[in-house]
């Protein structure tokens, strides 16, 4: 198994990709806390994978993440694996998203990455290795419509994994993002919804993929994988865009 014997946070995983990860990090032999603000969603992600802890909480919050972590060391000794899949939509152009909206926006999305690798990093750096996860979006490197505080949040997630991966290098420890195409999850659901004209909004959002589908939160978990194992022992500051061809089309 190709992460047995390490410890594993994954936040945002209460559904979507977090989930997703989660259960294949299990299947692989990681010990795992499991982080949301979702209790019962957190609760339906642990029946799944069988054995975890469960962390409720804002991830845009630094004692909780600080609490968290120090949890892991105290109860495990080490932290090999950050995956920090927890993200916000509200969707708005600069003039119909509220102030109140872009703060919660990058509360979850920027705070909850920074945050969290800032607790994770000691740690890793004591045990001199660990393979930091984030998740940006192919929209951050396209652009996209009607969804400016969440572009511009995925954009400083790939900034911010790039400029950790060059800080932290010495030390061992890896750093990476996962930009997905259109996954289906519930936040995608969400999202379409808030159009009056859901459906011709979904249709155009699957077609832009050259592959003509949306990618399933399973297919994202297996990149994460990759780049918790050692199989990516030489890949760190990169964008891993798994997007079934939006990029290309």
């Amino acid at each position: 198994m190709r992460l047995q014997g390490r410890t594993a946070i994954i936040t945002g995983a209460a559904s979507g990709i977090g989930r997703a990860s989660a259960k294949l990090f299990a299947e692989e032999g990681a010990q795992l806390a499991l982080v949301d603000r979702d209790a019962a969603g957190l609760q339906e992600t642990l029946s799944v994978v069988g054995e975890a802890t469960t962390h409720v909480g804002d991830v845009g919050d630094a004692g909780f993440a600080e609490a968290v972590v120090g949890d892991i060391m105290a109860r495990l000794g080490r932290l090999d694996i950050l995956m920090t899949a927890a993200g916000f939509s509200c969707g708005g152009t600069v003039l119909t998203t509220s102030p109140e909206d872009w703060d919660a926006v990058f509360r979850a999305n920027v705070g909850g990455t920074w945050l969290w690798a800032r607790a994770a990093v000691p740690p890793m750096q004591r045990q001199k290795g660990g393979s930091i996860i984030t998740l940006a979006s192919q929209l951050a490197i396209a652009g996209g419509k009607g969804n400016s505080a969440y572009i511009a949040a995925k954009g400083a997630i790939v900034s911010l994994t790039r400029t950790m991966a060059v800080d932290f290098a010495a030390d061992g420890i890896r750093v990476n993002a996962i930009a997905p195409g259109a996954i289906d999850t519930p936040m995608l659901r969400r999202s379409f919804a808030r159009h009056a004209n859901s459906e011709e909004v979904r249709e155009a959002s699957r077609n832009r993929h050259a592959m003509k589908r949306f990618g399933q939160a399973e297919e994202i978990a297996q990149t994460a994988l990759h780049l918790a194992s050692d199989a990516s022992s030489f890949t760190t500051g990169t964008v891993m865009v798994v997007d079934g061809g939006w990029l290309a089309a």
